[in-house]
């Protein structure tokens, strides 16, 4: 039975690789010189790449069989048996040329027999590792394609999903960034995860109380799914999803989780948006993909749920980085949120406390002859507002 952890490195080379490399066309629907998602996911990857290196609790295999205690882990390298004579699960270190043979066959697509309980979070970390080590190797088109393709052939996709179930918030972690990274402009895998359960998954682990790094990480696999899959939008609505974040963005100490949640609200907003306005230009977009995009009932459930002053309220964190997020977010929402702005004294009060503030800011910017400026581009952000509710 072969280990997780071999699983992991080799998905993850195919997987890191193809994501990073490749762009699907027909779902590649935001304007890139309208909407950050691009960047965003970037900046979400390289940010998730900081990992802990805390171990579980590992099984130390010989070459003779030994006996696993329950919910021991099994490193990477050996060998898993069922005893039928004791019903116990039992482990020993693999003989080299097993070894090769395993590897070999994982290579040619073949599906791998494996224990879920077969793995530790360093198997993890050391696939997001190989990650990097495979988007070197890969070269050719051809490799692209065959690799998301292996993803999915080797059954390991379902066996990282179930990795959110696991009562160690290391593994949830390391799970959730390895689906994150998977899911990123990746349609088959997106589809695949939306069977096998991953979104109702990752919106309980939100929803609980669980360690910060592990629901960040968790926020990044469901920004990764929800992104150029309206079908899975739709379902996000139908389980509640907007409730998770709305608690999610407003539990103390979570400031980093509420721009990423505004990050994403925007990019599905102006997404649905730029498909529909792509579909009456061009004729491209498919029927029945626009018509998905329009069950995404996604403005009225902002509104309803109370997105509105939330998104308002969040101008007051510190980061001009975020300010920036959240000033976009409030210009996609001002059609369904405009008497709510109007109603919001404080709304009125910041933008009015961010205009003074970018004034003298986008002043020091032409005073050092930038051609074009940081400040001034959040500064006509402010005053476009202010505009829209006088």
């Amino acid at each position: 039975m072969a280990p997780l952890g071999l699983l992991l490195g080799l998905l993850g080379a195919s997987c890191f690789t193809f994501c990073l490399s490749h762009q699907n066309a027909e779902f590649a629907l935001t304007n890139p010189e309208k909407s950050s998602t691009r960047k965003t996911e970037r900046k979400e990857t390289a940010a998730e790449e900081e990992l802990d290196s805390e171990l579980l609790e590992v099984f130390h295999p010989t070459h003779e069989w030994q006996a696993l205690r329950p919910g021991q882990a099994v490193p990477a390298g050996s060998h898993v048996r069922l005893n039928l004579q004791t019903g116990a699960r039992e482990a020993k270190l693999q003989d080299e040329d097993t070894f090769r043979n395993t590897l070999k066959g994982s290579k040619k697509g073949k599906r791998l027999d494996i224990s879920t309980n077969t793995y530790t979070s360093q198997d993890l970390k050391s696939a997001l590792a190989k990650f990097k080590e495979g988007a070197k190797m890969e070269t050719s088109e051809e490799d692209k394609m065959d690799n998301a393709q292996d993803l999915l052939s080797f059954g390991g996709l379902q066996v990282v999903i179930n990795g959110l179930n696991s009562t160690e918030p290391l593994v949830k972690e390391y799970a959730a960034f390895v689906l994150g990274a998977a899911f990123s402009s990746n349609p088959k895998v997106q589809v695949e995860a939306i069977e096998g359960g991953a979104l109702q998954k990752l919106l309980v682990i939100l929803a609980t109380e669980q360690p910060l790094p592990a629901k960040k990480k968790v926020l990044f696999a469901l920004c990764s799914l929800l992104r150029h899959f309206p079908y899975a939008q739709q379902q996000f609505l139908k389980l509640g999803g907007l409730q998770v974040l709305r608690s999610l963005v407003q539990e103390k100490g979570t400031e980093v989780l509420a721009v990423r949640v505004v990050t994403l609200l925007y990019d599905l907003v102006t997404e649905k948006m730029f498909a529909e306005e792509e579909a009456e230009l061009t004729q491209e977009t498919s029927p029945e993909k626009l018509q998905q995009y329009r069950q995404v009932h996604l403005l009225p459930g902002l509104r309803e749920q109370g997105w509105c002053e939330i998104t308002a309220h969040l101008l007051e964190l510190p980061e001009h980085d975020a300010r920036e997020k959240v000033l976009q977010t409030l210009g996609a929402l001002l059609a369904t949120c405009r008497d709510h702005y109007h109603k919001d004294p404080q709304l009125s009060k910041m933008l009015a406390s961010l205009q003074a503030e970018y004034q003298a800011l986008a002043a020091l910017e032409l005073e050092d002859g930038e051609d074009e400026g940081y400040f001034r581009d959040l500064l006509g952000s402010v005053n476009s507002l202010l505009k829209e509710l006088r």
